[in-house]
């Protein structure tokens, strides 16, 4: 049985109260911690990226596609980890996430040549790969309804920790080096034992499910209209995405070759970047329970426009609020997304969740290079001028549903 079929549409709010299973809020948080040690580790590496190009003589084109192979593994893998375990259930496959994860992590800290950093980077991906679908199906069974609290909870964790990640490389990597890397490759070892406990929770919990009769939940819509708002929900991923791979790929150059600050002090413009995604990634799924997930990303996507058309203008002080700013709002379209995806298709929670986190580090990958490209090409600000528009593709929001659970 997938998590889907396990949600209940009642007819009455009696009905509900009796037969709704209740959130287990320690799970939630849990798994939300796993995923904050997850990211706060892959996000180590781009946090680097200054120490990589200066060692390595890198170019942009060259820091590009290291994101390009880690967050490629990550896009194609995920979906097809995702279908594998809504066939077939493995609720301790989550385990090996983490020993790609610290594999990964081990070999970038020892690595001698850009060839031993992509195939490294790829190894994380992996791991990445394993970790968000099932982590994101566990969420959901432990949501007892409140699908985008859960996600929120969920992807808030992972926010925080990839903001930790610039954080942790301005105080521990640009003064240990490259080499101490590897101290963050043993956090995967105490991720992995709670991890256990949850993995035992998640088979505890499937198997008191499949004792339980429920009514398999139906959105009412016809196949062609599902299809075509995935078809949008993949577009303004696209459009988030790309833009957020502009931030967290090339802020601190465009801080550093726009203003001459150091590194130090653009990595704590990225910090501050990322902590804002944390929280606007919180804000985002209990709201969408509340009014529904398509008008969060009315605001999320299309309201972002105006702090991204100023950010190529801006101040270096007036940059810092802006990229608060951007940070907070764009974040909070992806639990309303990836929880509306789910509700378009019922009972492919893993399949589902697996696309979109997949996409996103897709894009995000695809952006990456592209982007680097053209800053070689021309210059970062132009690549900030030109990204300015992307949340324009927010209009399309007009086209989707509005699912309401009863």
């Amino acid at each position: 049985m997938t998590l889907a079929t396990e949600t209940v549409q009642p007819a009455t709010a009696g009905a509900a109260a009796s037969s709704a299973p209740r959130a287990a809020t320690s799970v939630i948080f849990a798994i939300a911690l796993c995923h904050l040690l997850n990211d706060m580790m892959q996000a180590l590496v781009p946090a680097i990226y200054p120490i990589l190009k200066e060692s390595y003589a890198l170019d942009f084109s060259q820091i590009g596609l290291i994101t390009f192979c880690f967050q490629m593994t990550a896009s194609v893998l995920q979906p097809v980890v995702g279908a594998l375990t809504d066939s077939r259930p493995m609720p301790r496959s989550i385990l090996f996430s983490m020993a790609f994860t610290a594999a990964g992590l081990a070999l970038v800290s020892q690595a001698s040549h850009y060839g031993v950093i992509l195939a490294a980077v790829s190894m994380i991906g992996v791991g990445s790969a394993i970790f968000h679908p099932e982590a994101a199906r566990i969420a959901r069974a432990a949501s007892g309804g409140r699908y985008g609290f859960a996600q929120s909870v969920f992807q808030v964790g992972g926010n925080a920790g990839t903001a930790l990640g610039p954080l942790m490389a301005a105080l521990i990597i640009v003064s240990g080096g490259q080499g101490s890397l590897l101290f963050f490759a043993a956090i995967a070892l105490l991720n992995l034992a709670i991890l256990w406990k949850i993995s035992s929770w998640y088979r505890g919990h499937r198997a008191a499910q499949a004792a339980r009769k429920v009514t398999p939940y139906s959105n009412g819509l016809s196949r062609a209209r599902i299809g075509a708002s995935l078809v949008i929900l993949t577009v303004l991923l696209f459009s988030k995405n790309f833009y957020m791979s502009s931030m967290t790929s090339y802020l601190q150059f465009y801080l550093i070759e726009t203003f001459h600050v150091s590194v130090h002090t653009a990595q704590m413009y990225l910090f501050a970047f990322l902590a804002a995604v944390a929280v606007g990634t919180f804000a985002g799924g209990p709201i969408g329970d509340r009014i529904g997930r398509k008008y969060v990303i009315w605001i999320s996507i299309l309201g972002v426009f105006p702090f991204t058309a100023a950010l190529p203008y801006a101040s270096l002080q007036m940059s810092f609020v802006l990229v608060i700013l951007i940070g907070f709002i764009l974040a909070s379209a992806f639990s309303a997304i990836v929880v509306m995806g789910q509700e378009l298709v019922p009972g492919r929670v893993g399949l589902v969740s697996g696309l979109f986190y997949g996409l996103s580090f897709g894009f995000g990958g695809i952006g990456a290079a592209v982007l680097g490209h053209v800053a070689d090409l021309t210059s970062i600000g132009y690549v900030y001028r030109i990204c300015a528009f992307l949340p324009l593709i927010g209009l399309l929001t007009v086209f989707l549903p509005n699912i309401r659970r009863r």
